[in-house]
């Protein structure tokens, strides 16, 4: 199946059909998931997903329409309901596409597509021996979450009526194992798991297993805290949502909205002046790495914060046009956003903290994006002196984004590279812990 051509066909429809302009985004793929508990089979799932979007413009009118069937016969209604849709539309001098200047003209090679021609036998054992490796490791394991080895490959094109068309392959590996501890009637659920573009570089399953098995375990005997206010790190797994809050606060949609406690930030310091945010579309093998965005413009690496001040923000061509700037290159959102760590690791900051809470795990969502007011359920360790007491559990942690980012104190180089935010763990100098 060619892509490309799918998507020349589509622009030449729409053409014909009566559209200024229109644009076509398609995508294919297909993978397979494994699912083992307590060493038997669970599910054994094979994906093959296809889709296609496209939208035309009659003059600044806007119409879109999708399809998963890409018959020539889908093509044309496809088309028709997204020309039908525009022709009731009402005007919006924003719409349209992106200017020609800002297109990608050269598509790099990312390394993004590693397809893993593994089978379903074969992710069954590796699933098996993983999750015998965590249960193994310690007697209080009585039971599993389920350990998933899941691949997918595939490829996405984009092109627009001003002539352009583009594309690349990719893959997504990951072996996810959860296990379950139980001692002294309590019960504790936690796990660990390795994803990348290349299934070479995912962790060992012995690794995933036994770092699955300390992290349950560690949670035995979990206690209550009283309310206090504290120094707080966030564990890297966790601390990416620290930063995907920012990304939404400083989006396009919610500046022009003006539903954002970031609004007219831009050039102000919003961190400490340590602090450096960078966006680095172009990794090799990076998780989300893109050489050009939703709307075809070419991608670009860019400090969003340097020495704590807000540089950009992160706009599509749509957004920047309603807020009068410059389009970015993040229509569909940021590409590999990489905050500058130090040189601790995760023991150093605690022992710079002394005194606080370690946050491993959070639960729900409570962030208003236009006060910036934080608040969600927590678990994870209290510390002392540096050194780890005891686990926690039942509490929630509160403040405001904007408080919060000035007190981050610093981030460990204990990055985690497994998903479009890369960050260390990160110290906060206070904020407010409720527990009983």
């Amino acid at each position: 199946m060619d892509l490309k051509n799918i998507v020349e066909q589509v622009l030449s429809l729409a053409e014909s059909s009566g559209a200024t302009d229109a644009e076509a985004d398609i995508g294919s793929g297909s993978g397979l998931s494994v699912t083992v508990r307590m060493g038997d089979i669970e599910t054994i799932e094979h994906q093959r997903d296809k889709s296609l979007a496209v939208t035309v413009y009659l003059g600044h009118r806007k119409g879109s329409a999708s399809t998963t069937d890409f018959s020539d016969k889908a093509l044309r209604d496809t088309v028709k309901a997204a020309v039908t849709i525009a022709e009731h539309a009402g005007e919006d001098s924003c719409a349209g596409l992106i200017d020609p200047e800002y297109l990608a003209r050269d598509i790099p090679d990312l390394d993004l597509y590693h397809p893993w021609s593994i089978t379903p036998r074969q992710a069954t054992e590796l699933a098996v021996a993983c999750e015998k490796q965590a249960r193994d490791s310690d007697q209080r394991l009585t039971n599993a979450d389920g350990t998933i080895v899941n691949t997918y490959s595939g490829e996405h094109a984009y092109g627009n009526s001003q002539g352009f068309i583009g594309g690349w392959k990719w893959s997504s590996h990951s072996i996810d194992c959860t296990v379950i501890a139980k001692e002294n009637g309590q019960m504790q659920r936690d796990g660990w798991y390795s994803r990348c573009r290349d299934y070479a570089d995912l962790e060992d399953i012995n690794d995933i297993g036994l770092e699955a098995a300390r992290r349950t375990v560690s949670r035995l005997g979990a206690r209550k805290l009283t309310t206090r206010t504290v120094p707080v790190i966030y564990e890297a797994p966790v601390a990416t949502g620290l930063f995907s809050a920012f990304i939404s606060a400083i989006s396009g949609s919610a500046l022009y909205r003006k539903s954002t406690f970031l609004l007219d930030k831009k050039g102000e310091r919003i961190f400490p002046e340590h602090f450096h945010i960078r966006e680095e579309p172009h990794l090799i093998k990076g998780m989300g790495s893109a050489p050009f965005d939703n709307d075809g413009m070419a991608t670009r690496s860019k400090d969003l914060v340097s020495e704590g001040i807000l540089q950009d923000y992160v706009l599509s061509a749509y957004s920047s046009r309603k807020l009068g700037l410059l389009p970015t290159g993040n229509a569909g959102g940021v590409h590999n956003l990489v905050v500058r760590h130090g040189d601790q690791d995760l023991a150093q900051l605690l022992k710079t903290m002394n005194t606080g809470l370690l946050i491993t795990d959070m639960i729900g969502f409570g962030v208003n994006q236009v006060t910036g007011d934080y608040s969600r359920g927590a678990a994870g360790f209290w510390v002392e002196n540096g050194e780890i007491c005891y686990p926690v559990e039942e509490i929630t942690v509160a403040g405001n984004l904007a408080e919060m980012y000035k007190d981050i104190i610093a981030v460990g180089n204990d990055v985690d590279i497994r998903g479009n935010i890369r960050t260390g763990s990160v110290l906060i100098e206070k904020m407010t812990v409720a527990g009983e």
